[in-house]
Order: structure tokens, then C-alpha cells, then sequence
């Protein structure tokens, strides 16, 4: 799945996606005010707002009530961009475990908004361990 957001500035979501997350653009159609962003295997479209598939009243935050989770070999890196942006975080990194089956599997994750408000999860990877 490719989740595409209607963004009202793609080049203010730009700066963002790709300035303090890491993304590259993969392909874009100016013409259309379209991006296709990749960050490892996560892949995300971004495309200005057009009045197209907009099922409600577009207000700020979009896209409430998601979060998309984003998994990185680190979450330092884009904290420390973050910092040096003054981009506020929505949640501080902490260390979350979730059971799957008969383990928990553990990352380190923080919160952030994109300029829309999208809510954004970067995490990491802290392996499996027993549930308790």
C-alpha cells in the first residue's frame, strides 16, 4: 500500500518529507503538483490540493485519526535535522513494545507533524523479547 496526501504546498512538504525526514522524490509531474517520495522501502505520494477525492471538509490537522509509521535503521539522524529545524515534535522518543503472539517486539519511536498536520511515526527496530 502507497498512501498519497493531498497536501496544500507541496513545496513546503517537500522541505519537510525530504529536508528533515530523508526522503528523495522517486518521480514527480509538475504540471499536476505531484511527488512520489521513497525512504528505503517506505514509499509515499504527495500531491497538492485539487479539489479531487475529497470526501470532507479539508481542515487542519489532515488526516486525523492516522499515523503513518515509518521504520529507519535510526530515528537519531531525523531527530538531530529535526533539532537543528526547530520542527517540534508531537511525541519525545521513547521505547514501545507490542505483543505478536507469544513475543513483544520492541521499537524506539517518536511523533511528529508534517506541515498538513499529518501525523508521522519514525521507528526503529529493538528486536523481540519474551511476552511478559
Amino acid at each position: 500500500m502507497v498512501p498519497e496526501l493531498t497536501v496544500t504546498d507541496l513545496d513546503a512538504s517537500l522541505k519537510f518529507w525530504c529536508g528533515l525526514l530523508g526522503f528523495v522524490v522517486a518521480y514527480d509531474r509538475p504540471a499536476a503538483k505531484f511527488a512520489y517520495l521513497e525512504l528505503g522501502s517506505a514509499q509515499l505520494m504527495l500531491c497538492q490540493r485539487n479539489g479531487n477525492w475529497e470526501t470532507g471538509d479539508m481542515q487542519r490537522p489532515l488526516g486525523q485519526g492516522i499515523n503513518l509509521q515509518i521504520m529507519v535503521a535510526s530515528i537519531e539522524p531525523a531527530l538531530a535535522v529535526l533539532a537543528a529545524a526547530n520542527w517540534p515534535l508531537y511525541q519525545a522518543p521513547s521505547d514501545g513494545w507490542y505483543r505478536v503472539g507469544t513475543q513483544e517486539s520492541g521499537q524506539r519511536e517518536f511523533l511528529v507533524q508534517d506541515p498538513d498536520g499529518y501525523l508521522v511515526r519514525l521507528a526503529q527496530d529493538l528486536g523481540t523479547r519474551p511476552a511478559g
